[in-house]
């Protein structure tokens, strides 16, 4: 059986098993794939930037599979003729910044990273100086990798080894000094105990080639060595022991804040000195209040499973909050139109840590926001106040939830938006809130005795589930409102509605 290029699709990336060792797992994302992706890589810089002589970043995360993978790329590349610099370990952000950095300047860059999955996944990113690339453009590539119709250059690329990530931690370390100008102005961050948890991942770099070089105590810091079996907890900002990890570690040496990076460093999430967490609304309320100050009345794209409490403070910031779609690159495209569209927006973000600003090109760069956070944090000092005090107004929710319901029929797109369809006339009948301006899924929110909260339900963007989130300013409104839902949502019997009947 061939390969079938077209299922490594993963949106705008893609992704695949990489390596044996879990049943019922095989193999997709082979060396032999991953060649001819990489040769397809090139074809489609060809014929983009029309010049033959293409010069190409390549770099990887700490999984198992990565420095085989790697070597596979690099042999299509240098075969169709382009010359190739191996960055070794890296983080995605830094493999973009490869393309636009004065005196490098790479015509494209690939990233071998599946993110916080399991071991045994892995998955390409593209770039260029342009971004990112569309899902047609990873369509394209595929379709080209599956036709193997490629003819070897003639004269074979060269192959160098670059070590970039010292490049681009330079240039965080540069932002931080002009940023706060302190007097010891080398050392903005002396005074300050931070501790990083990259989870065996690629951000460890954070803590040997930016914080102590800014003069921060870095004591106490955890699991910064690149392990891709990931020992200790998964490398991932949303994870639940992942959190308890970095806020234990943070409260255990009394640091003033905690770092938590994912695998790859594009999602970040913090920790305060309290051990109280900064992720998900929080870390959202953060950085808008911190861009907000420097940018009045600009627009925070969001997710769609947002609180109404962090909606509610943006607005009182003096900010428009505009709740979108989830999928990173949703809200980042959809801040570039609104900026493109003559408003000022300069924060596209997820609940995930996926954060993209304005100023460092709508790149999501989770080493970059904390490092925007950085700077504000020994600004704030100088007034005697802490960087967490900024979100002190920001209402929380008493209550929340997500339960991910199972669709359990083939053709489960149109399934499911039946029934979103059918809620939304049973939610009119029912007289319930249905947010006007929304754009995935139904969202609708229940006064005070009725609930006191919202619900959203959605469509997964590539499973067959229905996520459901649900959130309450009041002690038993999460589960006024579930019941509200199972007693309609439990006629689909094709909809698994088991787990939302305990809620």
């Amino acid at each position: 059986m061939g390969i079938e290029y077209r299922k490594l699709q993963n949106g705008s990336d893609i992704r695949g098993v990489a390596m044996d060792g879990i049943e019922g797992q095989p193999v997709t994302l082979t060396a032999e794939a991953v060649t001819n992706i990489a040769k397809a890589f090139v074809l489609f810089l060809q014929e983009k930037f029309n010049k033959s002589d293409l010069r190409i970043s390549i770099g990887r995360d700490s999984r198992l599979s990565g420095e085989m993978l790697l070597g596979a790329a690099a042999e299509g590349i240098l075969e169709m003729g382009a010359d190739l610099a191996d960055f070794g370990l890296a983080s995605t952000p830094s493999m973009f910044m490869s393309t636009v950095t004065k005196g490098y300047e790479y015509d494209g860059a690939i990233m071998l990273t599946a993110s916080h999955l399991p071991w045994n996944r892995n998955g390409i990113k593209f770039f260029t100086k342009l971004g990112g690339f569309e899902k047609s453009d990873i369509a394209s590539i595929l379709a080209s990798a599956e036709a193997d119709a490629f003819i070897p250059a003639v004269d074979r690329g060269t192959l160098t080894q670059v070590d970039f990530l010292s490049v681009y931690a330079q240039g965080l370390v540069d932002r931080i000094r002009s940023g706060v100008n302190a007097e010891d102005y080398d050392h903005p961050l002396k005074g300050f105990r931070i501790v990083v948890d990259a989870g065996n991942g690629a951000g460890g770099f954070y803590v040997d080639r930016v914080l102590q070089p800014l003069g921060a105590d870095t004591t106490g810091s955890q699991f910064l060595e690149p392990d891709g079996h990931f020992p200790n907890h998964q490398p991932n900002p949303e994870d639940k022991a992942a959190m308890d990890s970095v806020a234990q570690c943070v409260l255990a040496n009394k640091a003033d804040m905690g770092i938590i990076f994912d695998t790859d460093v594009d999602r970040a999430g913090a920790v305060a000195n309290d051990g109280k967490e900064i992720n998900r609304n929080r870390l959202i309320a953060l950085i808008s209040a911190v861009l907000l100050e420097e940018h009045p009345g600009t627009t925070i794209v969001t997710d769609s499973i947002t609180s109404s409490g962090l909606a509610e403070f943006i607005a009182a910031k003096g900010g428009v909050h505009h709740r979108f779609k989830r999928g990173y690159k949703n809200v980042i495209d959809e801040s570039i139109r609104i900026n493109k569209g003559g408003k000022d927006s300069q924060l596209a973000i997820e609940t995930s840590g996926h954060g993209a600003l304005k100023e460092n090109y709508f790149l999501d760069d989770g080493a970059f926001l904390i490092t925007k956070l950085l700077i504000k944090m020994a600004q704030l000092k100088k007034e005697n106040r802490t960087l967490f005090s900024l979100i002190d107004s920001l209402a929380e929710p008493a209550e929340s939830t997500e339960v991910r319901m199972n669709i359990t029929v083939p053709e489960f797109a149109p399934y499911g938006s039946g029934i979103l369809k059918d809620l939304a006339d049973y939610a009119a009948k029912q007289n319930w809130d249905v947010a006007k301006e929304n754009y995935e899924g139904l969202r609708v929110s229940f006064g005070a005795g009725a609930g006191d909260g919202w619900f959203l339900l959605r469509m997964s963007l590539h499973d067959p589930l229905m996520p459901l989130n649900i959130e309450s300013n009041s002690a038993g409104g999460v589960h006024q409102i579930a019941e509200k839902l199972y007693a309609f949502l439990s006629g689909y019997d094709k909809l698994d509605t088991s787990k939302l009947k305990g809620v």
